[in-house]
């Protein structure tokens, strides 16, 4: 449930709209990890797939080992963890062409096994406990259901059990979907009063224009007016593992800074982001809250 591939550069004709953007000091993003006690991540498919489609294990047992130092300085933690698709192709690896949708969710059912028994590897390892929720849009519109997850999100965390969270694909149908992990951590992130939701996909963040042809296109790393960033971009497309773009980061910073909680979009695939974003060592761009 993660788009992917996607271009997010400035539109040139606007750059000069981001000048007042441009060259933010980095401290930015790590005072608001220092500032955060609840955290939370998401982690798009292709940070957690390597080249060949199968699972990146090696990110998974690093970012175990980043989550629990922050956990030592007194954060708490919820992961919003895409990849039940790419799970189910690593084990299935004869299904990866079908592309009717009963064999995509028949996929996702035996993709979601693997790619949380993963985990439990993983932070297993630092002597952490994980639970697994799976949420539909139903859930979130209903204000028993969301009661419930908030209470059982609450008890996960304050115990030091990390949620690991996705989208139920292998029951959700276009009418009850929420449809991209993007937008699903943005409502766990409001649901359980977060104080920092973190985007980690492959890119870096927005820059004013395309960098791979403009090699004076700068990275914006703060973004005060989202009305104004929207006026001023190109929103690119998907990769195979996709089901959105850009726009749904868009959307889930909408969502999140609205209820006073920022979100940072950074690049998964570099090497101990976690850590050096919250040594001020790694860039990425900072939705500040309203």
């Amino acid at each position: 449930m993660e788009q992917h591939k996607s271009a997010f550069y400035g539109n040139q004709h606007n750059i000069v709209t981001f000048q007042n953007y441009l060259y933010t000091p980095i401290m930015k993003i790590q005072e608001a990890i220092k500032s955060a006690r609840k955290i939370v991540i998401k982690i798009g498919s292709n940070t957690l797939s390597k080249q060949d489609g199968t699972q990146n294990t090696e990110f998974m047992a690093s970012f175990a080992r980043q989550c629990k130092s922050l956990i030592e300085q007194g954060k708490q933690i919820v992961v919003v963890s895409s990849g039940a698709q790419v799970s189910g192709v690593s084990t299935l690896k004869e299904w990866a062409r079908k592309k009717d949708v009963h064999f995509r969710q028949a996929l996702c059912a035996i993709g979601q096994v693997e790619l949380m028994a993963q985990w439990r590897k993983a932070f297993s390892e630092y002597g952490l406990h994980i639970g697994q929720l799976l949420f539909t849009k139903e859930d979130f519109e209903n204000n028993h259901r969301s009661l419930n997850i908030r209470n059982t999100l609450f008890t996960l965390a304050d115990e030091g059990v990390i949620p690991i969270i996705n989208e139920n694909d292998s029951v959700s149908t276009d009418e009850f979907s929420i449809g991209d992990n993007d937008n699903l951590s943005a409502l766990t992130a409001i649901l359980w009063s977060a104080d920092l939701l973190i985007l980690f996909s492959d890119i870096d963040g927005i820059f004013t224009d395309n960098p791979k042809v403009n090699k004076e296109a700068k990275l914006i790393e703060e973004v005060k007016s989202i009305p104004e960033l929207r006026n001023s971009i190109k929103i690119g497309g998907t990769n195979s593992f996709g089901t959105g773009g850009v726009e749904t980061k868009i959307q889930a910073a909408e969502k999140s800074t609205v209820y006073g909680i920022p979100m940072l979009l950074a690049n998964g695939d570099r090497e101990n982001i976690l850590i050096n974003l919250a040594n001020g060592t790694e860039k990425g761009t900072l939705f500040l809250a309203e």
